[in-house]
C-alpha cells in the first residue's frame, strides 16, 4: 500500500495549466502530513492543503489517518470511513513526482520508487472529506487503490502472496472528467497505468524532516 510519496515540484507545476499553489508542503509525504490536493469547485480547479489519511465526520481525533490513507475502490461504499465522501462525489487528485512501494529481495523489503519516464507529474485518484473536531476544521483525503495482481510492474511489490495493490492513476486527458464525476460508480476509471510510460528503481529511504517545505507558488 502506498504510504509515502513525493508531491509534484514547482518545476512540474509550471508545465501544467493549473492555478498556483499558495501554500508550502513537505517534499515527502507520509500519513498525517499535509499535501496539495487538486479538486473542482464552482470556481474551477482549486488547491487545498489536506491531511494524508481521510478523517471521517464521526472521528474523535485525527489518529485514524494512519489507517485511512489508502481506500480500496471495491469497498468504498461499504466502509464507514469512506462511504459518505463517495456518495457526495468528493473526488480529487494528488499530483505526484513519484510514489514508493516495498519490493521484497531475498525476503527483505526494499523501498522502490515509481515515476513517469518523462519526469512529469501524474495524478493519483483521491477521495476527500471535510470534518470538524473540537471546532477545528479538518480537510483530509485518501488515495484510491485497485487490484494489481496482473499488473506487469505493480505485481512485483508488497509482501509475497496473492494480494497486490496499486494506486489508481487518472490519465491527464481524463482529469476534468474525474474531478467533475457525479456518480459513486467509478468503475470506468479503474485500470492499471500503462507500464510503457513509467519506470521504477530502488530508492533507499533517507531521513526527511517533516518541516522541509516545497515553496510552491509563483510571484505575480
Amino acid at each position: 500500500m502506498c504510504a509515502n510519496f513525493k508531491p509534484l515540484t514547482l518545476q512540474q507545476l509550471s508545465c501544467l495549466n493549473f492555478p498556483n499553489i499558495p501554500f508550502e508542503y513537505s517534499e515527502e509525504v507520509y500519513p498525517g502530513y499535509e499535501l496539495p490536493l487538486l479538486f473542482q469547485s464552482s470556481r474551477g480547479l482549486e488547491w487545498r492543503k489536506v491531511m494524508f489519511g481521510l478523517v471521517p465526520k464521526w472521528a474523535k481525533d485525527t489518529t485514524i489517518a494512519t489507517k485511512t490513507y489508502n481506500a480500496r475502490n471495491e469497498t468504498l461504499s461499504q466502509k464507514p470511513s469512506f462511504s459518505e465522501a463517495l456518495l457526495k462525489y468528493q473526488f480529487g487528485v494528488i499530483p505526484v513526482t513519484e510514489f514508493y512501494e516495498s519490493k521484497y529481495i531475498d525476503q527483505k523489503p526494499q523501498r522502490w520508487g515509481v515515476r513517469r519516464k518523462d519526469g512529469q507529474a501524474f495524478f493519483i485518484a483521491a477521495l476527500y472529506e471535510i470534518s470538524k473536531i473540537n471546532d477545528q476544521v479538518i480537510r483530509s483525503c485518501s488515495m484510491i487503490t485497485i487490484d494489481a495482481i496482473d499488473h506487469p510492474m505493480m505485481k512485483e511489490f508488497h509482501e509475497p502472496g496473492n494480494i497486490k495493490r496499486s494506486v489508481m492513476i487518472i490519465p491527464h486527458e481524463r482529469l476534468n472528467e474525474w474531478l467533475s464525476w457525479n456518480s459513486p460508480d467509478i468503475q470506468s476509471f479503474v485500470e492499471g497505468f500503462p507500464v510503457g510510460d513509467f519506470e521504477c528503481s530502488h530508492v533507499p529511504k533517507l531521513k526527511v524532516k517533516k518541516t522541509s517545505p516545497q515553496l510552491n507558488f509563483f510571484d505575480e
